[in-house]
Formats: C-alpha cells, sequence, structure tokens
C-alpha cells in the first residue's frame, strides 16, 4: 500500500501520472511528472529523486499524459483503487498535482499540460475540493508560457505551492544549489501570487549538524513579511524521507519544539502556518 514516505513515480505504471498519500495534502494526491529523465533546473540537497540531473525535460506526449491522467482518476473514483492501494484514513482524494521530478514550469508543454489536466478534472466531475495544484521553485515566472499556465490553474480555482527554502544569498546557494537572489525570489513570489491562490513551502532541516541560524531566521520571515495579505500562508515542513544527493549524509532534522517556536515566529507576523515538523 502507498505510504508517506513511498513516493515513488511509478507505483502506477505510468510515466507520468503517480499516486501518492502526501502529509501536507492530507490524503491522496495524484502526481503529474513532467520531468521523466529526473532533470531539474535546480539541485537542492534535501531532493528524494534519484540520479537528478541538471536540465529540462524532453518533448511531453500530452495525450498519454491525459490517458494515464484518466485512467489513474477513473479507479480512484468509480474503481476499487482506494481500498486496493491506499491504508484506512486516508482514503480520499486531494489534488491533482504538477510536481514530479524536476521542475514542472520548464516543460515547454506545461500550459497545455495544465488545460488537459483541467478538461480531465471537468468531465470526471471532480468536487471543487479537489484541487489542482503546481508544486514549484517558481525559478521560471519570466516566461509568458509559465505564467499562463499559472493563470489557467488559478482560473480553476486551483492553486500554487510555491519553494522557497531560505532568504539569503548564501543559503539559498548551499541548500538549492543556485545563484538565485532574495530580490528576484520576492518579485517571482509577488507575480505567482497575481496569477493563482499561492502558499509558499518551506523545507527546514539542519545541515551538519546547525540549524539555520538567527541571520536566516531574520531574512526569511522578512520575506513572508513582504508577502502578507497575499499569500495564503506557509506549509512549513521538515524531512520526512532520505534525500539521495551528494549531500544526505549532512542533513539532519530540526527537534518538532524548534520548528514550532519558529512557525510561531512566523504566524506572529499575521501570517497562517500549516506545521508538518
Amino acid at each position: 500500500m502507498l505510504t508517506v514516505t513511498d513516493h515513488r513515480r511509478d507505483h502506477a505504471g505510468f510515466r507520468y501520472v503517480y499516486p501518492v498519500v502526501s502529509r501536507r495534502a492530507g490524503g491522496v494526491s495524484v502526481g503529474i511528472n513532467l520531468n521523466p529523465n529526473n532533470a531539474c533546473n535546480w539541485a537542492c540537497v534535501y531532493c528524494q529523486v534519484p540520479e537528478l540531473t541538471r536540465g529540462g525535460p524532453p518533448p511531453i506526449d500530452l495525450a498519454q499524459m491525459e490517458a494515464e491522467l484518466v485512467a489513474l482518476l477513473d479507479d480512484i473514483v468509480h474503481g476499487d483503487f482506494m481500498v486496493r492501494e491506499v491504508p484506512e484514513g486516508a482514503r480520499s482524494l486531494m489534488d491533482v498535482a504538477f510536481s514530479g521530478n524536476g521542475e514542472p514550469t520548464s516543460a515547454a508543454e506545461f500550459p497545455e499540460a495544465v488545460a488537459r489536466a483541467v478538461r480531465v478534472m471537468n468531465d470526471l466531475h471532480l468536487p471543487a475540493a479537489v484541487k489542482l495544484r503546481l508544486i514549484t521553485n517558481g525559478s521560471l515566472l519570466h516566461r509568458a508560457a509559465v505564467r499562463e499556465g499559472i493563470r489557467r490553474i488559478g482560473a480553476h480555482g486551483g492553486e500554487v505551492w510555491f519553494k522557497v527554502d531560505r532568504a539569503t544569498h548564501t543559503g539559498i546557494a548551499a541548500v538549492n544549489k543556485v545563484p538565485l537572489t532574495p530580490e528576484r525570489t520576492l518579485a517571482n513570489l509577488h507575480a505567482c501570487t497575481g496569477l493563482a491562490p499561492t502558499w509558499v513551502q518551506t523545507c527546514w532541516f539542519a545541515m551538519d549538524d546547525k540549524a539555520p541560524d538567527e541571520e536566516e531566521e531574520v531574512a526569511y520571515l522578512a520575506l513572508v513579511a513582504a508577502v502578507r495579505g497575499k499569500i495564503r500562508g506557509v506549509h512549513l515542513y521538515g524531512l520526512a524521507r532520505p534525500s539521495l544527493q551528494p549531500e544526505a549524509s549532512r542533513l539532519g532534522r530540526i527537534s518538532a519544539d524548534r520548528m514550532a517556536a519558529f512557525a510561531a515566529r512566523i504566524a506572529a507576523h499575521g501570517v497562517e502556518v500549516s506545521l508538518n515538523p
């Protein structure tokens, strides 16, 4: 059966579509993986993708993606998938999420993939409570096609989970392995909130037995405060599954008490926080 620690992309035997039990979503999430070649424009040290490489995805077979999505969702909604594959207590379909093994918005077909996902969800008459989500590092908001795809998600009543793991130059470089400035992160986040409801998602963990320091916490709090009232809130979470990157041995969990204390600092800025330590 599926578990929160098993996020294999090939569970259903498909190329693009896969089911997981998501602790943050609170039930079954149907993922759409537009990066089946395990390539991403980032290389986050906590990433669970095996043999992660830098780059973008190959051309996406949209017809195959749509057919796989129809087959899995139909099994979930009309078949015995929940009883067969999902433990009791998690047998609710929560979302259809563009996620997977790399940055989904890097696919040239991203806007059309969103349109097809919307069509499938409408054809199956999924309730509004089943969200269409994008889980993204937000780095490609300068592209018109990416903005159009996100706009379509927003028009369908969906939402974006926008990754912000650190908010200093050095923190971003160490965790996400990209030369991204906090100013660019903030600009992209502002752009995203104008296209679809947006949550910030943050993986908070220790490196070399050291939790993020006060400078990192203060910078993060300042960034969140800058979008207070524009974002829906923050998903703050710790490490749940082992990293498959070279830095794996350097990573560690932060205590639940310390995670809760940081969540309280975020909430003190008038921002809703969902905590999964």
